[in-house]
This record gives structure tokens, C-alpha cells and sequence, in this order.
């Protein structure tokens, strides 16, 4: 891949995914896969004023050794060193940005009931950071092509090749192939807040999503919930894109008020193993069924989390016709394959997507109709007959989607 694109793309995560304001922290997560754009992504936010920028290196086949031999106690533990890395970058609102490459399939074999039982200690003891830093500081998620990553969609090439056209694909679906990125995201994000403003106008009450492989769901969303998609804004008014790419228009629905059965469309990635052909059963706004051919107890395990963890925390629209879609590549990573079509979350929902979250404590915000969770898991259920109506609050019937596509 030619460095000139790599290095629009580096400008790209600096300037429009973290958007960095002069004299602000970064720190980036990134594995192994690719220290040069590492690299090029370090110097552009140096380039856009970052006063300091800490790279942590990971590298999943050490994850996998950790997990297998270090004791439950031990990863339950928030070290103190841990601890005071999350307390820095509360403290200082420091941009995050999240550069993903993992094998899909890399963590596989590793005790599932042991991590979740290790995520579920950890989780009270990062969360006050994480509530101190929500909607105050950028963050981003972007992805460059690891070796494992790009065979296992590329099987058919070379390791080499597979990287190359790995490359092609994450630049073309993240906008960032032309002479302009920043530009194209410009334009996509006015796009985006378009479609925000039209589906805000109509005060929903409900969505339904039916699809002819027997998705047939019935959402209520929040009385004082928005949409919301592409940018968002801090609350000292600092733009930012959190995902690169998105194609999302989402929100979060009214915790616990969800009836209906959907089926996925795409396999799901999750704690480093995939779960393929999946159905998710709701009564009274909870999960009571999941079934899967593949990671069916890791289904159980995930909807199993906490309290929230079966519930909607997210539902998102996504054209069937959008790029990741039309690229034809199928990722076995959530980044990318919730933007080819419309999905669900179920987990921890935004406090953005109530108007006037500001206002809000966060308990004031899970009053108010957001489910809270540890976990937001995302998963396709978006179809190329996928039809979605909305349902006013006045009892009007709206088509939002028809054929897998936006109706308006």
C-alpha cells in the first residue's frame, strides 16, 4: 500500500476520528500488526498539537498465555500501576484511540467462564473512571491489517497478498481511498446528521424490524430519546468521529421493552471467538432464548454478564447498499460488519441519546429509560429484504427502511 494513502489516512484518525486539540494526551492501543502506521498516526497527532502521545503495545498470542495461566485472582485485580494509568488519563481527559487487528479466532480455547468471571471484578473498579471520562474526552476505533486477520478473510491469497488487499478494503469502507478523506467524512457526516434530523422529527414510540428469515422485533424507544450518528461532540463542544467507518444512525431504546425474535446475518467476534448463525429471543424486554451452530455457550455466557446484559442497550440503521456491504468482504470483526447493515446491541446503552443528557447524573440517565451493563455487544441482523416502520407517538406508521434500505 502506497505510504502517501496511509499517511491521509494516519491525518484522517487524527484530525476527524480523535479530532486532538492542541496541548491534549493520546494514548493509542494497538497490537503488533503494523508499528509503521503506528507510527505515522503518532506523528500526525503530534503534528495537530497533542502535547504527549503513549503507545501500548499489545500482542494477542501474550493475551491468550495470560489468560490461561495467570489465576482468576489475578486478573480480577486492577493493579495499582493499572489503576493510576486510568486515573491519568481521567484526570486529564486525554484523547483514546483504539487501533484494532486481532485474529478473530485468536483467543479461541481460552476459559470463557474464567475471563467473564475476571471482566465482571474488574468492572467496578474502572468503571468511576470511565463515568469521569464519558462524553468529556475523544475517542476513536480504527484497524489496520494483522497477518492472522487478513488470511482469515483472504484465505485464498498469500499472506502478503492477503495484507495488501486487507489494506484496499479497510481504506475504501473507512472513506479514507481518495485524494480528500477529511473532505469525504465531511460530506458523510452532514449525510448522517441529515437522516439524525428526520427521524428526530417524527417522535417514535416504537420501531419494528422484520426480516424474511424470521426477524420480527418490536422496540420502544425512550419518550426524551434522539438519534444520533457519524460525529459527536463532547460537552465542551469538541467534534469528534468515534468509529472509522461508520455508517450507523442509532439510539438507544427504552431498557427492558422489547418483544420478538431476531436471527443474525453476519457471524459475531467476541472475547476472541466468533458465534455464528445465532437467533436472540426477547419477552418482556429481556432476553429468554439464544440459540447458535457455533459459540452457543458463549451466547449464554455473554447475555449472562450482569443484569443489563439482556437487554437493548443500541438499535442501528444501516443500509443494506452501504460500502461494507458492497465491498462484499465479510470482516468476522464488529467495526466493520455492524456498518454493512442494521444492527443491535445488547449491553450498556448512550447517555447521549436522551436530549439533554447533559443535565443528566448517569443514574439520572438509566431513570430515564438507558440499560446499563459492562458489556456493549453489537450484532448484524440487517438483511437485503430487512424492512423497518416507525410508529409515532400518535400512532402514525412511517417506513424508515425498505428492501434493507433507507425509504426516505
Amino acid at each position: 500500500m502506497r505510504k502517501t494513502q496511509l499517511k491521509k489516512y494516519a491525518k484522517l484518525i487524527a484530525r476527524v476520528g480523535l479530532n486532538v486539540k492542541k496541548g491534549q494526551s493520546v494514548f493509542i492501543a494497538a497490537g503488533l500488526d503494523q508499528p509503521e502506521f503506528v507510527t505515522m498516526v503518532v506523528e500526525e497527532c503530534y503534528k495537530v498539537g497533542a502535547s504527549e502521545v503513549f503507545v501500548e503495545w499489545s500482542h494477542q498470542p501474550v493475551d491468550k498465555l495470560s489468560s490461561n495461566y495467570r489465576t482468576l485472582e489475578s486478573l480480577s485485580t486492577l493493579k495499582p500501576w493499572a489503576k493510576a494509568k486510568w486515573e491519568y488519563k481521567a484526570d486529564n481527559y486525554a484523547c483514546r484511540l483504539f487501533i484494532e487487528s486481532e485474529d478473530p479466532d485468536g483467543m479461541s480455547g481460552v476459559d470463557q467462564a474464567k475471563m467473564s468471571a475476571a471482566r465482571r471484578a474488574i468492572y467496578p473498579q474502572v468503571k468511576p473512571f470511565r463515568l469521569k471520562m464519558e462524553n468529556r474526552h475523544q475517542w476513536c476505533i480504527a484497524a489496520v491489517p494483522g497477518k492472522a486477520w487478513a488470511k482469515k478473510v483472504f484465505p485464498h491469497l498469500s499472506e502478503s497478498k492477503a495484507v495488501e488487499e486487507m489494506w484496499k478494503v479497510i481504506l475504501y469502507t473507512s472513506r479514507a481511498d481518495g485524494k480528500n478523506p477529511i473532505a469525504a467524512w465531511k460530506e458523510h457526516n452532514a449525510d448522517l446528521d441529515a437522516r439524525c434530523a428526520y427521524l428526530n422529527g417524527l417522535s417514535l414510540q416504537f420501531v419494528e424490524i422484520k426480516s424474511g428469515n424470521g426477524t420480527d422485533i418490536k422496540i420502544e424507544l425512550n419518550e426524551d430519546g434522539r438519534f444520533c450518528g457519524g460525529n459527536e461532540k463532547t460537552l465542551k463542544g469538541r467534534y469528534f468521529n468515534p468509529n472509522i467507518p461508520t455508517e450507523e444512525v442509532f439510539t438507544s431504546p427504552k431498557a427492558g421493552s422489547v418483544e420478538g425474535i431476531v436471527y443474525s446475518t453476519k457471524p459475531l467476534s467476541y472475547m476472541g471467538e466468533l458465534i455464528e448463525n445465532f437467533s436472540v429471543r426477547f419477552e418482556n424486554g429481556k432476553v429468554v432464548e439464544v440459540k447458535a451452530e457455533k459459540g452457543e455457550k458463549l451466547l449464554q455466557e455473554m447475555v449472562s454478564m450482569d443484569e443489563g446484559a439482556g437487554k437493548l442497550g443500541e438499535v442501528a440503521l444501516i443500509p443494506y447498499q452501504s460500502p461494507i456491504s458492497q465491498s462484499g468482504v465479510l470482516f468476522y470483526n464488529t467495526l466493520f460488519d455492524e456498518n454493512a447493515s442494521c444492527h443491535l446491541a445488547l449491553g450498556a446503552g448512550f447517555n447521549e441519546c436522551l436530549k439533554g443528557f447533559e443535565k443528566y447524573t448517569d443514574e439520572e440517565c438509566k431513570k430515564h429509560g438507558i440499560n446499563e451493563s459492562m458489556i456493549h455487544v453489537d450484532f448484524m441482523i440487517g438483511a437485503k429484504d430487512t424492512s423497518v416502520v416507525g410508529v409515532t407517538r400518535e400512532g402514525k406508521r412511517v417506513q424508515i427502511f425498505a428492501d434493507g434500505n433507507w425509504a426516505f
